[in-house]
């Protein structure tokens, strides 16, 4: 242990009692960093470091019998009634609120700063490396460390997650075992633009937990879109699902041009997404969301974020613009809000806050997280107002960390679908989809690698919307590759195809009935992807899911179990 090592001679004359009566108060064992140094002092005035305690517990001081050694003051504290150390008189404080001493920090991570925590408004963005001043805290956690800081940064002052902050400006501008992961991130081509890999940032995620919210190991999950045809006939799909397997539900709550219910951040935010939604549906969703717990399934809501042409419609300032007109920039059909513009960040996590506290929802799956793609002929013919001068992954990815904090904030994990291209090697996407940057924060990544959606010898494979298991195992296995150089990985849960293909893909491709979506889930297993999948049928037909009830009837982790030993 460290020592402050004193010449006895002097001893008397700089090591002196402050009192000789017992004189107990209760205190607060405090400091600038998570732990506490308590100390042990010898007849001779020599203080030597005992031990650390978390900062934060409660001790009894003993005022009466405290001691000086050279300008420092030391008092009795008990640990145990076996345990007597002395604490620095800074150390012991007299409120809680007092136990956190420390007064600037370092941002290890970047993380929106959130000025107004009831509405997750975002007042800026906290940089690598940057210093902070703290205000204030929140709550302090077992270990010591802070749940939420109250900073200030420049004329900014909001709230910033302890677990993105550090003591030192050296430890801030570290990157997470660069000897092992730099390497792997700096080889990634960025030939379309989407932005540079090495320019995200890979330190693990804590991964969370709820109480009353358990994510099953495999989801395997049908999807619902929201006509009163198919969640206004809960009862219907409930029946159907308990002869099977499934025992997860996907049901919408924000399509592009197609909004569920009457929701109150759409009234805030988004008047047209509130004038079309439907007048009578939140009595429905109740209705539904309430039936499938209380017969044991797990409900997801399903949000498209960055594809809204209603929300552009209220808000042009938002969008996505043409450099020449200065007007919306309309894409597939459809108007984009720019994923770089937080208020749109703000606008869909309010709406998935209030789904979760409304209707029960234990998860929230984002869609259309990522930029338009085939911009590659337009991009430099507008303008995505990027105010914060990042790239497109790293836009994505701040994004994806800012709504699992806020959304886990209300007890409802999160899952972010990303094309199947996103699972490719080598390479950055267009549209801002790198695989490993999402998958570390997420608590889900879902693929959407439908096999009509493969170009004819992909992978080697001829037609591939033809052969379901051999497409579907080809890039399972590339996503275990990246889920691989990823510290964090979320569970993968895939998109999987349960409509025929398209007639303008193949006039004689499959029907994907029992069988070929059985094929398409046993690649998945195959490839060693068992988070499960969801179906993906937007007409969300039960006569179609009745022709491929077969497939939903097997336990595929548990056959992966047995197969494997597990």
């Amino acid at each position: 242990m460290k020592k402050i090592a004193l010449f006895t001679l002097l001893a008397a004359a700089i090591f002196t009692s402050c009192g000789s009566k017992d004189i107990i108060e209760e205190r607060y064992l405090a400091s600038a960093t998570t732990d506490v140094v308590l100390y042990s002092i010898d007849e001779n005035g020599v203080v030597s470091e005992a031990q650390s305690i978390v900062r934060g517990r409660k001790v009894k001081a003993n005022y009466g019998k405290g001691v000086k050694v050279e300008k420092q003051r030391y008092y009795p504290v008990e640990i145990t009634r076996k345990q007597l150390f002395y604490a620095k008189e800074q150390s012991l404080v007299d409120n809680h609120k007092k136990v956190v001493q420390e007064r600037k920090m370092w941002v290890r991570t970047p993380a929106s700063i959130i000025t107004d925590r009831e509405t997750s408004l975002v007042g800026g963005l906290a940089d690598k490396g940057t210093q902070i001043a703290i205000l204030d805290f929140d709550t302090l956690r077992a270990d010591g460390s802070v749940n939420r800081y109250k900073i200030k940064q420049g004329e900014v002052e909001g709230y910033l997650f302890g677990k993105y902050l550090v003591f030192s400006k050296e430890e801030a501008v570290k990157r997470y075992k660069a000897e092992e992961y730099d390497k792997v991130h700096k080889a990634i081509k960025n030939p379309f633009g989407g932005g540079e890999a090495i320019g995200c940032d890979f330190y693990p995620t804590e991964r969370v937990s709820f109480k009353n919210n358990k994510m099953p190991e495999a989801c395997y999950s049908l999807y619902l879109n929201i006509s009163p045809a198919v969640i206004g006939n809960i009862e219907k799909y409930i029946d159907f699902a308990k002869q099977t397997k499934i025992n997860t539900f996907v049901i919408d709550i924000k399509d592009n041009e197609c909004p569920g219910y009457k929701a109150e951040a759409m009234a805030k935010y988004s008047p047209t997404n509130h004038r079309y939604a439907g007048k009578n549906k939140e009595t429905m969703y109740k209705k539904a969301v309430k039936r499938l717990h209380e017969e044991g399934f797990y409900v997801v809501g399903r949000i498209t974020c960055f594809k809204d042409s209603h929300l552009v419609k209220d808000h042009p300032e938002v969008a996505i613009t043409e450099i020449a007109t200065g007007k919306p920039f309309k894409h597939n059909k459809a108007y984009w809000p720019s994923p770089y513009d937080r208020k749109v960040w703000q606008f869909n996590v309010e709406l998935a806050k209030e789904a979760v506290r409304k209707f029960g929802f234990n998860e929230i799956n984002f869609d259309y997280v990522r930029f338009p793609d085939r911009m590659t002929k337009v991009e430099k013919l507008i303008n995505y107002h990027n105010k914060y001068n990042e790239s497109k992954v790293q836009a994505i990815q701040r994004f994806v960390q800012y709504a699992c904090d806020e959304i886990h904030a209300v007890g409802a994990y999160v899952s972010i679908d990303v094309f199947g291209e996103a699972a490719n090697p080598g390479y950055t996407t267009a549209y801002g989809q790198y695989w490993p940057a999402i998958s570390n924060i997420c608590d889900a990544i879902c693929g959407m690698p439908y096999p009509d959606h493969f170009s004819n010898g992909y992978y080697g494979i001829k037609k591939p919307w033809n052969h379901p298991y051999e497409i579907l195992k080809a890039w399972g296995e590339r996503v275990q590759a990246r889920q691989a150089v990823t510290p964090t990985p979320a569970a993968v849960r895939t998109w999987i195809q349960a409509y025929p293909v398209m007639r303008h893909v193949d006039r004689n491709g499959l029907r994907y009935d029992a069988e070929d979506v059985e094929k398409e889930i046993r690649g998945l297993y195959d490839a060693g992807l068992t988070g499960g999948y969801t179906t993906w049928h937007s007409g969300s037909n039960l006569t179609k899911y009745e022709a491929q009830k077969g497939a939903f009837r097997i336990d595929y982790l548990k056959e992966w179990k047995k197969k494997n030993n597990k």
